[in-house]
């Protein structure tokens, strides 16, 4: 439980609690780097000089930057409540902007002038905007904080953690079960089942010492269970060397010739920013640490656009999954050291060799875990009534997730939906077109909808036809359920959906004037405040 202390005090740098931390937020970003650099090396075919020797230098500069202000900012609010449980904010490189610049930025514009250069610039440009509408965006996040229901943001937040999080490491897990189930099982009996190790030793360390033991085990039995080999070991050790960040401005104003293609997705991600950092903030508020929103998007704007100068093409985030560190135990220094162990890694080549020596598999059920807690905490922390809410706003990130597996797969087949024929695949029960139109746009299509469901469940009709409208004029702009910005033909990108929104909007309406006019709106129910206390 928190503890009361003089506010004079100065608040602890590191707890035993910050190494459970430390392991399990530096596995995930560990987790985020590897992705991240065969991303480069083997989807965009990135020259080795360029991932190791400008992009990972100042990514990791960008990390340092980000984790130590969040380190500084629980250390004051530890410093002005006088309390000894604040966690601070994790934060790293957006997962999905990850795969979003790379895929839809990046990889189209390297195969279309066949130069990875070329798309390197072309994602600091993506991020170089994304910055400033973070920034600007931070100034008007709050706001909408303040009128949007707990529930719908949490429920949308729930929505990326079971569909984007969670459900990759779960298949991993049982793709390679020897490794997977086990290091799942060690890490649960800790986190939620309170079972300390020997020593004192970190749930998550012990799960990747366990991991290697089995994947290398078998390498040396002949029986691949993990996929290291010595061979690709050995080969690893060629990228150690020292790299430090360098100005990128000139590659950033090259990258200026493809804004248009930029643009089309730089706008409604960076307003997928503002909504999955409120999302983020408020999940940290309801396990206790009250962030104030401006700075927080501020922070991730500056520090993302000082990464993008030097050279990184990969934006930064408030993470997902701060009430997991904090049941764990973390408090201020697991973040700011996370950024200094990036920096060595990033600063000396040394993911490769970690890309060769960890399997995958055993970090897995650490993200797995991450995806569980943030799921219940959107159930745990909101009032009982508003359930269904939050099932609702789950929905549309399910619809994208299927939609992406989808796309995978018919690309893997060197195809794609339109080439298949949308009418031939609802005929076989698959309704394509369906998961793209409620999918578009998940986080904020999850959002609104989760806000009309709880203030129809409040009887609050005219706060819910006031999102009804708003989901109207979102639609009509294609920032949900679309795949472009724009207009349309001048009805909207979907303007079928769009008038159903503003119709929804009426009829709410006139149940607020008319259908229960002997009814008084009840307030809206006090929503309690999670309390996560650590396993250790």
């Amino acid at each position: 439980m928190a503890t009361a202390t003089a506010a004079t005090t100065s608040p602890k740098l590191w707890t035993p609690g910050d190494w459970n931390a430390l392991f399990g937020f530096g596995t995930n970003i560990l987790v985020n780097l590897l992705v991240l650099t065969g991303l480069l090396q083997f989807v965009l075919k990135m020259p080795g000089e360029i991932v190791f020797g400008r992009i990972l230098p100042a990514l990791g500069l960008m990390m340092a930057l980000s984790t130590g202000y969040y380190a500084w900012l629980a250390y004051k609010l530890a410093k002005e409540t006088g309390r000894d449980d604040v966690c601070a904010l994790p934060s790293g490189i957006s997962v999905p902007h990850m795969f979003v610049v790379t895929f839809v930025i990046m990889l189209p514009i390297a195969s279309m002038t066949g130069d990875p250069v070329k798309g390197w610039e072309a994602g600091l440009v993506w991020v170089f905007f994304q910055s400033f509408i973070l920034m600007i965006g931070g100034f008007i996040a709050p706001y909408i904080r303040k009128i949007t229901p707990r529930a719908a943001l949490l429920g949308t937040l729930a929505g990326v953690s079971i569909a984007f999080i969670s459900m990759r490491p779960a298949l991993e897990i049982f793709l390679t079960p020897a490794i997977g189930l086990t290091c799942l099982a060690i890490i649960l009996v800790s986190w939620f089942g309170g079972v300390r190790y020997p020593r004192g030793i970190p749930a998550g360390l012990v799960a990747i010492a366990f991991g290697m033991v089995i994947a290398w085990g078998s390498a040396l039995l002949g029986l691949d269970v993990g996929g290291l080999s010595l061979a690709k070991l050995g080969a690893a050790f060629s990228t150690f060397g020292f790299s430090l960040p360098l100005p990128a401005v000139d590659h950033v104003f090259s990258g200026f010739s493809y804004l248009g293609i930029i643009l089309v997705t730089a706008i409604p991600f960076g307003i997928y920013d503002l909504v999955e950092a409120m999302d983020n903030v408020e999940s940290a508020e309801a396990a206790g640490d009250h962030y104030p929103t401006t700075r927080v998007l501020t922070a991730d704007g500056i520090v993302s656009l000082i990464g993008c100068l030097m050279g990184n093409p990969f934006i930064n985030a408030v993470y997902i999954g701060h009430p997991g560190w904090k049941a764990m135990g973390g408090r201020i220094g697991y973040s700011a050291a996370t950024g200094l162990i990036v920096v060595v890694l990033c600063w000396f080549g040394v993911i490769a060799l970690l890309l060769a020596l960890i399997p995958i598999v055993a970090i897995s059920p650490i993200l797995l875990y991450i995806g569980m807690l943030i799921g219940a905490q959107a159930f745990q922390t909101t009032p009982v009534s508003h359930a269904p809410a939050i099932v609702l706003a789950l929905t549309p990130h399910l619809a994208a997730w299927a939609k992406v597996l989808i796309d995978g797969a018919l690309g893997a087949a060197g195809t794609n939906a339109a080439a298949v024929g949308i009418d031939k695949m609802a005929n076989m029960g698959v309704l394509y077109h369906g998961l793209e139109l409620m999918g578009g746009g998940a986080i904020l299509s999850g959002l609104v909808l989760g806000a009309i469901a709880v203030f129809v469940i409040e009887k609050q009709f005219l706060h819910a036809a006031a999102f009804a409208a708003a989901g109207a004029i979102l639609t009509y702009f294609g920032l949900m359920h679309g795949e472009a910005i724009g207009i349309g033909k001048g009805l909207g990108v979907t303007p079928s959906i769009s008038l159903a929104y503003a119709m929804v909007a009426g009829f709410l309406y006139l149940c607020s004037r008319s259908l229960v006019e002997a009814e008084v709106p009840k307030p809206m129910l006090s929503e309690p405040q999670g309390v996560l206390e650590p396993a250790e």
